[in-house]
């Protein structure tokens, strides 16, 4: 008994320990697969040993604990969780017990698949979003309206709006394609990537007012698959209530399916294993419920979980393999990233040959040495990452990693800035490595916007030694361009290399001309600073207004701007303390580029208070370039729609906030009304 005891107490704490990381600090140490296996082991001891159980603790309860930073919502129909199965056998018991306990036979399943995001609750009125929500700890959750209407993908108005109160559930996520970005910028930065989706998507949403901007950065993304009382809008079957959300403009996963038995179910679980990495989004399983409404009321639900559905969970897929070697990566900002070179290694469905090592620091916690056998496998069921090393199987010949003193590219001097986990090449300004990047960057919508300057004829021009640093692109003559690869297309044995024709460099040629008067704000954003996006450039020259002001200013006049802070500070006074960055902006300032924003006089200072959203496309000006028009006039920009709201511009494709501004009677003007304002 004492040993039962031992090990139960060490499960509670070890539980305990991980829920908090996953739940309340987004930060996993384990994979889910082992979470659940370590609950599954508590559960059969407290099964057996039922006076040692703690009904206090959080494996009887749902979710993690509300973050003091939102107001609390309580959700007047609990936010449950799910029990977890592993095999077909567990998933028949499972749905037996249902006949057993309750005398009729269980048939008709809707299968989902499992959605690894933050789970949330939206509320309609007559049609409108008012209210959102996590899920907390199942009965009381963190108010996050604001953070939701950044949310593109959340629907601001529905279609064939539905009278009266409506609740909708689902999950909050982040795609893919979205981490692979997110995490490549935050690896730019010096900073550590995200574990997995799921924690990159609540990290996300669950931001401070103060830092809510990257909630529109990073792109989340939402599938709603759940109706609060879904009998009062005449819905009784699951399979129903997917097609009214998707038909309503709620979004909905396409990978579901209603089936007649466990059978059917079954092909649907064995189905989508193998066939999952084609979403995407991550999914660790799939979930099974019982398609008729009427029979969830009959079943009814424990404390923490429903007795009608259960979640299938599928076992990660490992492999081992031999480290062959340690390369480098040298990303756009200049960091180091150490990439394991391995022996070829099928997982997954595909053939792995690299995994990421992210930082020295990850290398020297897991003892990574160039010659171990690792085990790998696939984070987010694409990115390669190594889990372990088996240490036991070393001979000797293994070999200790150490992170260069000189960039493998350029071969200038690698630096750890004090606070940073990252090493970085201090060659910003014609390294090669980070000039392919930096060039793309530069030319991007928000920084300098030159249409046609994409990676593949970046990386060409350098070849062609015509850029060697990013004043070079506005050196360029159209013969400079005139033959060069711009793309590369890959079918089958085929490769088909296009070239730049007179045509298309003059089109660039002009894009380049162009991008002179782009607004100085998009200067300041190209320059590809460490931590300075668009939302911190906007802050930096509304708060200095020119260049020389900002290369003269302290670090910690710097970190004294609201929104900024000592770490992003410390990146923009290390940036321009650099003379080859110096001598880049003397090269921009003598070809033309704006350095200052466009001062207006005091007698013109007529948006003073006055706050402008914009929504749609214009097209005499980007909205950047109109925000800028509003700043010049005292006035302030905001990108989401409140009573304070003075003027809502709307262009061509407008999307949700023209309603929400309708609805809050917030001043609505076209293009033109706008434009005779700020004549």
């Amino acid at each position: 008994m004492e040993n039962f005891e031992e090990r139960i107490n060490a499960l509670y704490k070890l539980i305990e320990h991980y829920a908090t990381l996953y739940y309340d600090q987004d930060e996993p140490e384990i994979s889910d697969f082992e979470y659940d296996s370590l609950v599954k082991e508590l559960k059969e001891l407290e099964k057996n040993h039922p006076d040692l159980i703690r009904k206090d603790f959080l494996t009887h309860k749902v979710g993690g604990n509300v973050s003091e930073l939102f107001a609390k919502v309580q959700h007047e129909t609990p936010m449950l969780s799910l029990d977890n199965v592993f095999n077909n056998e567990e998933l028949e018991n499972f749905f037996h017990k249902i006949e057993r306990e309750k005398d009729f036979n269980v048939k008709n399943f809707t299968c989902e698949m499992k959605i690894d995001g933050l789970a949330v609750s939206l509320i309609y009125e007559d049609g409108i979003f008012v209210k959102g929500a996590t899920r907390g700890n199942g009965q009381i959750g963190e108010d996050v309206t604001a953070n939701l209407n950044l949310i593109d993908a959340v629907p601001k108005k529905l279609i064939d709006a539905p009278k009266g109160r409506l609740e909708v559930r689902g999950e909050v996520l982040m795609t893919l394609e979205r981490f692979r970005a997110v995490n490549k910028i935050r690896e730019e930065r010096g900073e550590n990537p995200f574990a997995n989706p799921r924690n990159a998507a609540a990290g996300t949403l669950r931001q401070s007012e103060k830092n809510n901007h990257v909630i529109s950065e990073r792109g989340l993304d939402i599938f709603l698959y759940y109706i609060v009382d879904a009998q009062k809008f005449g819905i009784t079957r699951q399979s129903d209530a997917l097609k009214w959300l998707d038909a309503h403009g709620l979004p909905v996963q396409k990978a579901w399916k209603f089936c007649e038995t466990l059978s059917d179910v079954e092909k649907f679980i064995s189905k989508w294993q193998s066939e999952r990495e084609k979403l995407n989004y991550v999914t660790d399983g799939a979930v099974i419920k019982l398609d008729d409404l009427t029979q969830w009321q009959e079943i009814g639900a424990t404390s923490h979980a429903p007795k009608w559905a259960v979640a299938y969970k599928y076992p990660p897929e490992e492999a081992k393999t031999k480290i062959l070697e340690i390369q480098i990566s040298v990303g756009r900002t200049g960091v180091l990233t150490p990439v394991a070179v391995l022996a070829p290694v099928r997982l997954a469905g595909t053939l792995v040959q690299k995994a990421s090592l992210h930082n020295a620091d990850e290398i020297a916690r897991k003892d990574i040495r160039v010659g171990d056998l690792a085990k790998v496998r696939k984070a987010a069921e694409i990115i390669p990452e190594v889990i372990e090393v088996d240490k036991s199987a070393r001979t000797g010949s293994e070999k200790i990693f150490k992170m260069p003193e000189h960039c493998p590219v350029c071969n200038s001097e690698v630096i750890k800035i004090p606070g940073e986990v990252a090493y970085r090449c201090m060659n910003r300004a014609s390294c090669p490595a980070q000039l392919k990047e930096s060039i793309k960057y530069f030319a991007s919508r928000d920084g300098m916007n030159i249409k046609g300057l994409g990676n593949t004829l970046s990386a060409s021009l350098i070849k062609a030694g015509k850029v060697k640093n990013l004043s070079d692109i506005y050196k360029l003559k159209l013969e400079d361009l005139i033959g060069l690869e711009w793309t590369k297309l890959q079918k089958e044995d085929k490769t088909t290399i296009r070239r730049v024709k007179e045509t298309m460099a003059d089109s660039i040629m002009t894009e380049i001309e162009k991008s002179k008067s782009r607004p100085f704000v998009n200067l300041i954003t190209a320059l590809g600073i460490s931590d300075v996006g668009k939302h911190v450039a906007g802050l930096l020259v509304e708060h200095f207004g020119n260049i020389d002001s900002m290369i003269n200013a302290d670090e910690n006049e710097i970190a004294s701007i609201e929104g900024v802070g000592p770490v992003i500070a410390r990146s923009i006074h290390e940036f321009f303390k650099t003379e080859a960055n110096l001598n880049l902006i003397n090269d921009f300032r003598s070809m033309g580029l704006k350095m200052s924003s466009d001062v207006a006089t005091v007698s013109e200072n007529r948006f003073e208070n006055k706050i402008f959203v914009f929504t749609g496309t214009l097209s005499s000006m980007t909205r950047e370039e109109a925000g800028e028009k509003v700043k010049n006039l005292g006035g302030k920009v905001s990108n989401s729609i409140s009573k304070k709201t003075s003027y809502l511009v709307a262009g061509d494709k407008t999307g949700s906030k023209l309603i929400k501004a309708e609805k809050f009677g917030v001043k609505i003007l076209n293009e033109q009304e706008f434009l005779d304002m700020v004549k």
